[in-house]
Formats: C-alpha cells, sequence, structure tokens
C-alpha cells in the first residue's frame, strides 16, 4: 500500500523581529522529499498560510547546492507543488501515515 506522507513547509519570511529574510531550506525539504517520492509515497505539501512558501534565500546559494536541490530546480512537478501549498487549516491530519517538517528558521517562528 501507498504511504501518504504530508509535508509541512513553513509561511514564516523573517528572521525574528530583524529584517532579514529566512523561509524553508531547498536542501532539508528536497532531500528527504526525493528519497519518499522514489520510495513510492505520495507526497501532499502544505504551510500554515497555503500558497508559495518562503526559501531562506542563503538555502539558493551556489554552495548549498546538492544533487537533490538540481533535481529539484528541474521538477517542475515538484515546483509547482511547492508554489501551491494547501493551507494547513484544510488538512486532515489522518489521512496521512506520517507528517515531515524540513527545517530551516522559519519553521522556528510557525
Amino acid at each position: 500500500m501507498k504511504k501518504k506522507i504530508l509535508i509541512v513547509l513553513t509561511s514564516h519570511s523573517a528572521l525574528g523581529d530583524t529584517e532579514k529574510k529566512t523561509g524553508f531550506w531547498v536542501e532539508e525539504f528536497a532531500s528527504p522529499y526525493y528519497i519518499l517520492k522514489d520510495s513510492g509515497a505520495e507526497i501532499i505539501i502544505a504551510s500554515p498560510k497555503g500558497g508559495q512558501p518562503p526559501v531562506d534565500p542563503k538555502s539558493e546559494e551556489k554552495d548549498a547546492q546538492t544533487p537533490s536541490t538540481e533535481r529539484f530546480y528541474k521538477d517542475s512537478e515538484a515546483i509547482y507543488q511547492v508554489a501551491n501549498t494547501l493551507k494547513l487549516i484544510d488538512i486532515k491530519t489522518s489521512d496521512y501515515d506520517a507528517v515531515f517538517y524540513p527545517g530551516g528558521h522559519g519553521p522556528l517562528w510557525d
């Protein structure tokens, strides 16, 4: 039976009370996403506000790239899913076998 996994990304875009940008860390999303997807799991992506979650700009710098992030940037289906996250309020957790929270600084405030 195919496992159904909920990945929850942040909706928080500022680092604390500073004006520095933050969000989810691309590698901390992409690597688990592909491990789960490649194992046959159905993946649904949500965030507190729904829609496009903020990305930590430092996670998009050249030295933060990995094979998983490079795969993500070429994967139009994954990019679409991330850009159109469901609102957490609309999620029924009992519909999922597991919930995964990728890191970054944004989740510290959600």
